[in-house]
């Protein structure tokens, strides 16, 4: 069973950034697209940011600009640079493997998320 580790987050002020981190178990991951999700207390789980296997990336509107994801294959490794952060990017955020480069679905178990917190 694949594995998802989420790293990187933290309490950082508004305007401020963090780079989150996620390592995934096996030797798959260079032929995986990966997303990176959030859900915040009392919402959905949401996608926020995909990359293909080709590299290719997309985010979703409210975080464009701002942040930006990233994959290094040898380290089995995706990344989300998040800058400019707001006290609304506040949430637990995951990472998942998604079944083709436009799903929205993580197709593993969830790992346990990384919190982020924006707050002056």
């Amino acid at each position: 069973q694949v594995q998802l580790v989420e790293s990187g987050g933290g309490l950082v002020q508004p305007g401020g950034s963090l780079r989150l981190s996620c390592v995934v178990s096996g030797s798959s991951f260079r032929f995986y697209h990966m997303g990176w999700y959030r859900q915040a207390p009392g919402k959905q789980r949401e996608l926020v940011a995909r990359i293909s296997s080709e590299g290719i990336t997309k985010f979703e509107d409210s975080v464009k600009g701002r942040f930006t994801i990233s994959r290094d294959n040898a380290k089995n490794t995706v990344y989300l640079e998040m800058n400019s952060l707001k006290p609304e990017d506040t949430a637990v955020y995951y990472c998942n493997a998604l079944l083709r480069s436009t799903s929205t679905q993580g197709i593993y178990n969830w790992g346990q998320g990384t919190q982020v917190t924006v707050s002056s």
